[in-house]
């Protein structure tokens, strides 16, 4: 059987092609996946940072919270036995 050089020519060129376009995605699908994980990097640090400085500020809310509580409960509390009243 005989083929012609243009039919060579041909299949040669859309095989090139389809490769060309293959390895086009596939070296765009590693850049993305690539910045995702640098996103998810840095996100995941900021969230961190976020939720320690929050996880601070409610201690340092919920101890003077207490000791407000302890401030007036002396203050309303019942008179001192101790002490004599005029």
């Amino acid at each position: 059987m005989f083929v012609s050089a243009e039919i060579i020519a041909v299949i040669a060129s859309a095989i090139g092609t389809v490769l060309t376009i293959g390895a086009a995605m596939f070296a765009g699908f590693a850049w993305c996946v690539r910045r995702i994980d640098a996103v998810d990097t840095k996100l995941t640090a900021r969230i961190d940072a976020v939720t320690a400085a929050l996880t601070a500020r409610i201690d340092v809310v919920a101890a003077d919270t207490t000791e407000l509580k302890i401030s007036l409960a002396r203050i309303e509390g019942p008179p001192r036995l101790l002490i004599a009243t005029r």
